[in-house]
């Protein structure tokens, strides 16, 4: 019996789950802070996000996001056949270069709003790009590392060709690939490299030394979804971890849009450089503890106006790695996004974000849409952002790397050598959402006309 790629995917982010709980002792203590604060929201009597019963709030407790970084197109390109056996496809291009971060990205996630019910499990890949090394010798040194390893393991490339070519795995099977896929992602403490050549890589950058030096992509965190990261970021306080500053993204207000994002500062960890035959202690700082608050998905016309208004903050004040002007910042970013509409309603009538529409107690007054609403036959829930922002990203690499990583130097990457790359084409995030939202405005109106007939 084949196993529905679904379940694969679920399967897979259970065993990341209890892998890294294991590596990062401090995760567990973020999935019990977001667990509790998300008991409380739940426990409200009211709605305030206006989440959808039984999709939207039925999959938070086992919502994940995690973050890998890959050092070839050829890790890559394999990355992504990887994915696709358990429902996952590239979604969205992220250019993190602009913001000196010297990758380009995608996230692979489920795509149908029946898939993302069921297990919404996604991974930011990015690919790093070692043309932004500028020292030529180091450059091709980094380039013969990545050359020399594996990161697969040869039991996941063979089950995911059986997969390819049987249209899916059965249940023995599918265990087992969920185990080997795993190794790509387990932490392994032994580098690649010496010890100079580490610092070298250092010295160009931070995430370069991270991707370069080891023997496959660790993952660098795995991040739960809070329903309030206020909270969440009060109760990390509190109990002692060393939380960022600031929270990455919007401010906080009534009718939550895209992503808010907040970490703990990267793990001080013990690593071992080869020498003579033996080992020699280091150390590494790369992984930490996200998480996320996720709000409606916005329009092209939303998000128009959503980086525009950062942009205009950020032109005036850049949040610093160490959060000494986290004060000025936060009110500087409030004060900024007083102009972005705070109702439900108000961001549907305007074409802002997306929704979903549903079946209200109210008689059908009109025909148009707003009569609809506006008579209580129609109701709207916000559509669930399932994807990223390219400013927030960087910040959270920022806070860890630290504000030596940022330079002015970094040219733009390229979409389409991305997608040459990963083999196939990534896909639009607004595609996605607008089609999410036609079918349901469909539905909802032969729902509507039958209900009347």
């Amino acid at each position: 019996m084949t196993v529905s790629p679904h379940q694969i995917r679920a399967d897979f982010s259970a065993a990341m789950s209890e892998m890294y709980r294991k590596e990062v002792p401090a995760y567990g203590t973020l999935v019990e802070i977001v667990e509790t604060v998300n008991a409380d929201v739940l426990d409200r009597d009211d709605n305030a996000l206006a989440l959808t019963p039984g999709e939207d709030t039925n999959r938070i407790s086992a919502e994940r996001h995690g973050a890998i970084r890959l050092g070839t197109a050829e890790e890559l390109a394999m990355m992504g056949r990887v994915f696709a056996v358990m429902g996952m496809e590239p979604v969205g291009y992220y250019d993190l270069s602009v913001a000196s971060v010297p990758v380009h990205s995608t996230a692979f996630r489920p795509i149908g709003r029946d898939a993302l019910a069921e297990n919404p499990f996604r991974v930011f890949t990015s690919l790093l790009r070692l043309e932004l090394i500028e020292d030529d010798a180091l450059r091709d040194k980094a380039a013969a590392t990545l050359a020399r390893r594996q990161i697969f393991t040869d039991g996941a490339v063979a089950l995911t060709e059986k997969a390819e070519a049987e249209g899916g795995l059965d249940t023995a099977d599918a265990a087992r690939f969920v185990a080997e896929v795993l190794e790509t992602f387990r932490w392994h403490p032994e580098a690649c490299v010496d010890d100079a050549t580490f610092a070298e890589l250092i010295g160009a950058h931070r995430l370069i030394a991270d991707v370069v030096s080891f023997k496959g992509p660790h993952i660098n965190h795995l991040t739960p979804r809070t329903l309030d990261i206020d909270a969440a970021q009060a109760q990390m306080v509190a109990k002692g971890l060393p939380a960022k500053a600031i929270v990455e993204g919007p401010p906080r207000r009534d009718c939550p849009i895209l992503l808010r994002q907040t970490a703990f500062k990267a793990l001080n960890e013990a690593i071992r450089f080869p020498v003579d035959g033996g080992w020699e202690e280091g150390q590494h700082t790369a992984r930490f503890g996200e998480i996320e608050q996720r709000g409606v998905a916005l329009t092209p016309k939303g998000r128009a106006l959503y980086d525009s208004l950062l942009a205009e903050v950020r032109a005036d004040i850049l949040p610093a790695a160490d959060g000494s002007n986290a004060e000025d910042y936060v009110a500087r970013l409030e004060e900024g996004f007083a102009a972005f509409p705070d109702t439900w309603r108000e961001l549907h009538d305007r074409d802002l974000a997306y929704f979903k529409y549903g079946i209200g107690q109210g008689a059908a007054t009109g025909e148009n849409l707003d009569a609809l609403l506006d008579s209580g036959a129609l109701t709207i829930s916000p559509i669930i952002y399932e994807d990223f922002l390219p400013v927030s990203a960087a910040g959270i690499f920022q806070s860890n790397l630290g504000d030596e990583a940022r330079s002015g130097n970094q040219t733009a990457s390229s979409r389409e050598a991305f997608e040459a790359a990963l083999g196939k084409r990534v896909t639009d995030e607004f595609e996605l959402y607008e089609a999410m939202r036609a079918a349901s405005y469909t539905a909802a109106l032969e729902q509507l006309n039958s209900s009347a007939a």
